[in-house]
């Protein structure tokens, strides 16, 4: 395909705790069983990216930090590192390997973290997450081997879409899903997205819609060219799913009858695209529903504010602000859910309200960049997927408020500083006090955001440090004032509850990058 700018890219897109956190497919078997692929008959290349992908997938994390700081001496653009590392990820893991496909997830917003930090440490967060893709590809023996086939197009030209597709994958057809997509892609890379939604939609999954997303916007670092690579392994992870789903017997999402049927119910595809305002008590009124509803009710209550011609970037809104409330709702882990990575108490990680918050954020860029239907059902799915998951979180909010009455200083500077000593204490609770006073008070978040970014950076945050800040800085950014500080409170929340687990690779990368 060929490449074109951002502009004509968005033209062409014309049950237990885990459950209830995960969604049902991942908590099959923890998304820890790889079903990879036979050895293909002949190998996916990356043309003039081929060396660097290699070099990527074959070397360990000793070997590969050295031989990519040379590589950023020599001129190498950070993006073509994390294409390359992208590249090396799908050909190794195909989007069947758990810690794989998050570390996929991760480097696209590390790359987005890069940009916000001073020139000499941009290759932070990148260099750590490829240190991550090196690790998991030397620890599954992805090395020389690779999960990815190569599978040619079906040869039916116009014979398929979305609807064909979603049916492969119900029928666990693996061959016929992946000659299936391979004919959708030789068509513009967006259409081909659209398509891909019909399967995505089938099941209330964190890891499947944000897979499905970031695949998509890596497109726009890594070209056109790959779309086919990129966007396929998220056809491998639903049929994956689906596969496993009936092997263990379990029922699929109510959201496959749900959707259709409320699509049609409000003759929602017979409207016009709404363009009403809601006010800050509507958003209220909605995002309470989505937090506190069943699945049903909620995606009802979108589905009838669609169908009243409220603005749809608006509802998106009042999902992510409900997606938000789970964070600052969250009791904290439980004993028999922790490990050393994620002590009881913590929230970052797998935790109920940061999947949440990644899978609205994914939800949302679906819908802004989907065509006519796929804004509409993506909401849908999005409100459905959200709601539900009160029992693991607590009709209460997190208790902060004792901290923030104690709170005395006005001073934004100390309020930084004290943020700072609280995220180093792993004291949530006084993070989100000072961050909330900070609020209050109207203070720059961008030096707020600078001592967020950092630990962002150092930490490792159970494999979601990376997608959480960049989820956080996305939706502060399209939230109205009155909500959009509550997604900083939720990112210091998270900060504090990560920090004292450094990232393995980070030391490395800073005393290559001769940083102090």
């Amino acid at each position: 395909m060929k490449t074109r700018n951002r502009r004509q890219f968005l033209a062409d897109v014309g049950r237990g705790m885990l459950i209830g956190s995960v969604g049902l497919p991942a908590a099959l078997d923890l998304g820890l069983t790889k079903t990879f692929a036979e050895e293909p008959d002949s190998r996916v290349t990356f043309g003039s990216l081929e060396p660097l992908v290699s070099l990527m997938q074959e070397s360990s994390p000793e070997e590969l930090l050295p031989r990519l700081v040379a590589e950023l001496q020599k001129g190498t653009p950070l993006k073509t590192l994390v294409t390359a590392g992208a590249f090396a990820n799908v050909r190794a893991f195909a989007g069947q390997d758990y810690i794989g496909y998050h570390t996929f997830m991760a480097l696209l917003p590390a790359l987005r973290m890069a940009s916000q930090l001073p020139h000499a440490q941009q290759a932070l967060p990148v260099l750590k997450v490829l240190h991550r893709n090196s690790r998991q590809i030397q620890n599954q023996q992805r090395n020389h081997t690779d999960g990815l086939p190569v599978v040619p197009p079906s040869g039916m030209e116009g014979r398929f879409g979305g609807e064909s597709l979603r049916a492969a994958v119900r029928a666990v057809d693996w061959a016929g899903a992946e000659s299936q997509f391979a004919e959708i892609c030789q068509g513009p890379a967006g259409e081909a997205f659209n398509h891909l939604q019909y399967a995505v939609q089938d099941e209330v999954d964190v890891h499947r819609v944000v897979l499905s997303w970031r695949s998509f916007a890596m497109l726009d670092v890594a070209g056109q060219d790959f779309a086919h690579t990129l966007l396929r392994q998220s056809v491998r992870y639903c049929v994956d799913v689906e596969q496993r789903m009936h092997e263990k017997n379990y029922s699929p999402s109510p959201i496959r009858e749900l959707l259709p049927q409320l699509m049609s119910e409000y003759h929602l595809m017979d409207k016009p695209e709404g363009t009403r305002q809601g006010d800050d008590a509507w958003l209220t009124e909605l995002s309470n529903t989505i937090f506190s509803g069943t699945r049903e009710q909620a995606a009802e209550a979108v589905a009838i504010s669609i169908a009243d011609g409220y603005a749809l970037e608006q509802i998106g809104e009042a999902i992510s602000v409900a997606a938000n409330q789970l964070v600052l709702h969250d009791p904290g882990r439980l004993e028999q859910y922790s490990s050393q990575e994620k002590p009881p108490g913590c929230v970052h990680g797998d935790s109920v309200g940061v999947h949440a918050s990644d899978a609205a954020n994914a939800w949302r860029h679906i819908s802004i960049a989907g065509n006519s239907r796929n804004r509409i059902s993506s909401l849908i799915v999005g409100a459905f997927h959200t709601a539900g998951q009160l029992r693991w979180a607590s009709s209460d909010p997190y208790r902060y408020r004792e901290q923030l009455e104690e709170l005395q200083t006005e001073n934004a500077e100390t309020l930084r500083q004290e943020l700072e000593e609280s995220i180093k204490a792993n004291e949530q609770a006084r993070a989100c006090a000072f961050v909330h006073r900070y609020g209050d008070l109207n203070g720059p978040v961008r030096p707020l955001l600078d001592i967020l970014l950092k630990y962002a950076v150092s930490e490792d945050g159970a494999l979601h440090a990376e997608k959480f800040y960049q989820t956080a800085l996305e939706e502060y950014s399209t939230t109205r004032p009155a909500f959009r500080w509550r997604q900083i409170i939720a990112l210091a929340r998270v900060t504090a509850s990560e920090y004292g687990h450094p990232a393995p690779g980070y030391q490395e990368a800073r005393e290559l990058l001769k940083l102090a």
